[in-house]
This record gives C-alpha cells, sequence and structure tokens, in this order.
C-alpha cells in the first residue's frame, strides 16, 4: 500500500523566520523530519529552540518561511480535523458541558445527532470521564480538563495529535497518571503522536523517538529511537542510560543563547 510506505508527516529544509518589529527571528533553520503512522514523537529542547514552532508548522497554524511540510505527501496548507492540537492551558470552550466540548468537532462537521452522541459516548468512556459528562470546565480538576481535551481532538477523527507539552502545568501525580493514561489511548488506537516536552524522563517514559533541538536558529541535533521495551520503569539502568545520553546531547548546547 502506498500509504504504509508514504509518512504521515513529513517535514522537508523547513525553515521559519518571524519579523519582530525591527528584529528577525529565526526560530527555524533546515529541518528535516519523518513520522510514520502510528508512531510516537517526542520533541526535546531548551526554550527557544523552536519546538513550539514546528508543532504548529505540523497543525498549519504557521506556513514555513522555507521548505515543505506535508501530510500523506500533500501540502500541509493550514488547520485540518485530522491534526489535532493538545495545548498545556486546555483551551477548553468554558460553557459547554464535557459532552458538549467533546462533542463540538463531530457537530460543526454537520454529523447526524445520533453519531455525535455514539462518537462523544465512546471518547469520555476511553478517557475515563463519564461520571462527569455533564460537569463543566471550571468543575474539573487539571488532569480531567486535560482529559477531555485529549478526548475532543481524538472525537474530531484526528490522525496526528499534536501536544504541546500538555502536562507541564499539572502536579506530579497527575502528570505521571495522564503519561499512562495517554500510553494506553495511543497503544488502543493506533493513533501518530508528535509531543513538545522540557523533559527527558518524559520524552523516554513516553516515545518511540526523541528528537533533540537546539536553539539560535532552531536545528534538529538527533533524532534518537528507544528500543526500551514497554512498560518502562523509570529507575532502570538501560532508562538511566539512555537518559545520560539524551542529556548529554541536550546540554552540550546551553553555551548557545536560545533565541
Amino acid at each position: 500500500m502506498a500509504e504504509s510506505k508514504t509518512p504521515i508527516v513529513e517535514i522537508r529544509q523547513v525553515s521559519k523566520v518571524f519579523q519582530l518589529q525591527d528584529q528577525t527571528i529565526h526560530a527555524l533553520s533546515d529541518a528535516n523530519l519523518s513520522i510514520r503512522k502510528g508512531e510516537f514523537v517526542c520533541l526535546i529542547g531548551a526554550s527557544g529552540c523552536g519546538k513550539s514552532t514546528l508543532l504548529r508548522i505540523i497543525a498549519g497554524f504557521e506556513a514555513p518561511s522555507a521548505g515543505k511540510a506535508l501530510m500523506w505527501g500533500r501540502p500541509i496548507g493550514g488547520p485540518e480535523p485530522t491534526r489535532g492540537m493538545v495545548f498545556q492551558d486546555y483551551a477548553l470552550f468554558p460553557w459547554l458541558s464535557v459532552r458538549d466540548n467533546i462533542g463540538f468537532g463531530p457537530q460543526s462537521r454537520g454529523l447526524p445527532r445520533s453519531v455525535v452522541r455514539e462518537t462523544v459516548d465512546k471518547f469520555i468512556e476511553l478517557v475515563g470521564l463519564s461520571k462527569f459528562a455533564n460537569a463543566y470546565p471550571h468543575q474539573l480538576s487539571g488532569g480531567m480538563k486535560q482529559r477531555v481535551a485529549i478526548a475532543r481532538v481524538l472525537a474530531n477523527d484526528a490522525e496526528v495529535v499534536l501536544m504541546d507539552e500538555p502536562f507541564g502545568a499539572l502536579d506530579a501525580m497527575t502528570r505521571e497518571r495522564l503519561q499512562d493514561e495517554l500510553l494506553d489511548i495511543w497503544q488502543r488506537t493506533g493513533l501518530t503522536v508528535v509531543f513538545v516536552t522540557h523533559s527527558i524522563e518524559e520524552a523516554i517514559f513516553l516515545s518511540n523517538r526523541v528528537v533533540v533541538m537546539t536553539p539560535g536558529p532552531g536545528r534538529i541535533e538527533s533524532d534518537n529511537a528507544l528500543q526500551l521495551a514497554r512498560p518502562r520503569d523509570v529507575s532502570s539502568p538501560a532508562f538511566n542510560d539512555i537518559r545520560r545520553v539524551l542529556g548529554a546531547k541536550l546540554h552540550s548546547h546551553h553555551g548557545k543563547k536560545a533565541a
């Protein structure tokens, strides 16, 4: 099949330049990245290295200044439901219930009411929020809000889920629980996930591949495939060997000024 040989997402020699008043910001320089369907890829790097910019280009929120961003071999021309974004601040509609937040995408696409209800029920159950279906965002914990945000993306038929430090604002215990839940969802659905994080440990725990980015301007320094069996133990020697290697790659560039 052609699709299986074509990367679901491909970034070819992508550069991104922003003009900020009289200053030119080189956010990305000559980035190349190929992601196959079903992979879980983490992007790590210091602030200002272009992680979020790269994610926004894949989402279609930003256009490359040079190079190509492709999905299934076709240029990404703007946002689409097939590429769903999950933000750190949840970005839920405060006036809608959990059920209506999750059903917003399918309803906007004009699907029959019965299909919307069935879709919402499926994903509310998947993220374990059936008892909170009629609650509003202000009645939920941070972890619950993030689960709603993930379910909303999945209900909108996303093939690729783009996550920009989604657990960064959560306490350690909630973060660990949601990491486990995200892995469970990923393994059950076959989704493709691109996940931005500052945490080397989080990247190794979650992903198949860890892409290390360096600042000034943002470049992909290395693309590291992980051979660790799952479930992963953060205290194991193998896990910590990888953490040391990736840490050395990441911190060797700290002398450079972040953009």
